[in-house]
Order: structure tokens, then C-alpha cells, then sequence
């Protein structure tokens, strides 16, 4: 079902973008429709948020923290993690 939700921003998750790349860890909106529609891992432990997990490179997975509401994903963040922290999940 996710994979046919239209998938919307929060503002806070669009200066996400921006506040990453200052940082040196550059996302693409792509990387973000990948990890919710085929994640490798999902954490339901805060419902209704949801957390999609994927490796994004050799070092980190990226985590988006999203809920569906309203017939569509709403992005509220993102975030890179370290695999050492969050892999073995």
C-alpha cells in the first residue's frame, strides 16, 4: 500500500536537506521515496511514526520518520545513523 501513497514534506523535513548538505551528508529526495517504498528495516516502536531504514553507504543507514494520514506519506524527518548503531536492529 505505501507504494502508491503520494508522499508530501513537512517544512522541517524540506530544510532537512539543506541542513545535511552543510554537514557534508547529502540526500536526494530519491533516496527518501526508496527508503519508505522498499526499506530494509522499519521501526514501529513510536506508531504512528513509522522510521524506514536503508543502508546509505558504507558507513551510515538512513532513517525517515514518516506517517500516513489522510490517503498519503507525510515526511516529518530524516536523518543519517551510524550501521554500527542501528544495524544490528
Amino acid at each position: 500500500m505505501t507504494n502508491f501513497l503520494k508522499i508530501r514534506f513537512t517544512k522541517h523535513a524540506r530544510e532537512k536537506f539543506t541542513i545535511l548538505k552543510r554537514h557534508k551528508f547529502s540526500v536526494s529526495r530519491q533516496a527518501i521515496f526508496k527508503t519508505i517504498r522498499r526499506p530494509d528495516y522499519i521501526d514501529y516502536s513510536r506508531f504512528p511514526l513509522k522510521i524506514a531504514q536503508k543502508p546509505f553507504d558504507k558507513t551510515h543507514v538512513l532513517r525517515v520518520v514518516y506517517k500516513e494520514e489522510n490517503g498519503e506519506i507525510v515526511v516529518i524527518t530524516f536523518y543519517p545513523g551510524r550501521k554500527s548503531q542501528y544495524e544490528e536492529q
